[in-house]
């Protein structure tokens, strides 16, 4: 096997492993576990990652079976408008239920982060293809971060592997990983302004 078949299916793992709807899966179950501060906080971290990363990577998987798409990395920035307004209203409708089911604040302000990262995803997007799998890699590390410990700040390197995964695979530019983890870590914001 080649050095480059190599990286290419290591870069293939790490970005299939690591994708969204895996992070935000786990990450979820995380943050609200660190904000309710008892296991009552899994159930809000699940309804977390449901809309948050769920419901849009079922989207995406249900317009592939369409023929809309032909990955679920949707290459063509033209073509991600959809996806995140199918996000917007996911998160929205979640953050909503988490209002009147009293969810612990914590995960409320990391869904309504990532309500204003997909906002800012999506602007980015109609001019520049930024990195929607690096920005969420960083924000769950860093909301992890605050609400459990500085020490999940060491799962940044695994934010670095999405990162190079992205660029390794051609789907991506280093600067448009970058941004994209620069915009996700800054959504930890949220809980300092809270």
């Amino acid at each position: 096997m080649s050095r480059s078949t190599t990286v290419n299916t290591a870069a293939r793992a790490v970005t299939d492993l690591l994708q969204p709807r895996n992070v935000l899966l786990v990450g979820m179950l995380g943050i609200g576990l660190g904000a309710a501060g008892d296991w009552s906080g899994v159930f809000w971290g699940f309804l977390g990652a449901l809309c948050a990363g769920i419901v849009p990577a079922a989207y995406i998987e249900w317009e592939r079976g369409r023929g809309t798409w032909g990955d679920r990395h949707v290459v063509d920035r033209t073509k991600r408008a959809p996806i995140f307004c199918v996000i917007l209203g996911s998160i929205g409708l979640g953050s909503i239920a988490m209002v009147l089911g009293h969810a612990p604040t914590g995960i409320l302000i990391a869904m309504l982060a990532l309500w204003g990262m997909t906002v800012v995803l999506l602007v980015v997007n109609t001019v520049w293809k930024i990195s929607v799998d690096s920005a969420v890699a960083s924000a769950v590390v860093a909301m992890l971060a605050v609400v459990h410990s500085p020490w999940w700040l060491l799962a940044c390197l695994l934010t670095v592997a999405v990162c190079w995964s992205r660029v390794a695979l051609a789907y991506h530019t280093v600067a448009q990983t970058v941004a994209g983890a620069s915009l996700g870590a800054a959504t930890a914001a949220g809980f300092l302004i809270c």
